[in-house]
């Protein structure tokens, strides 16, 4: 890289506005209820399946790698 030149580190990596605001292409309206804890999830309700948050979904995962 040319040092002559002023870096510009603004395009390297864009990232989420702060406050909460929800990502380009998130689902909007009411969510699933985890099927384990009843807490909201990430998914829409018309999702099919079992739905679990994201806390919940990480312990399976724990449990399923722990299984043998």
């Amino acid at each position: 890289m040319d040092e002559t030149q002023p870096r510009d580190d603004t395009t390297y990596c864009e990232t989420a506005p702060l406050g909460g605001a929800p990502a380009a292409g998130a689902p909007e309206g009411p969510f699933a209820e985890c099927v384990l804890c009843r807490a909201p999830t990430e998914y829409p309700e018309s999702t099919r399946g079992s739905t679990l948050c994201p806390v919940c979904e990480w312990q399976e995962a724990q449990r399923a790698a722990c299984s043998g």
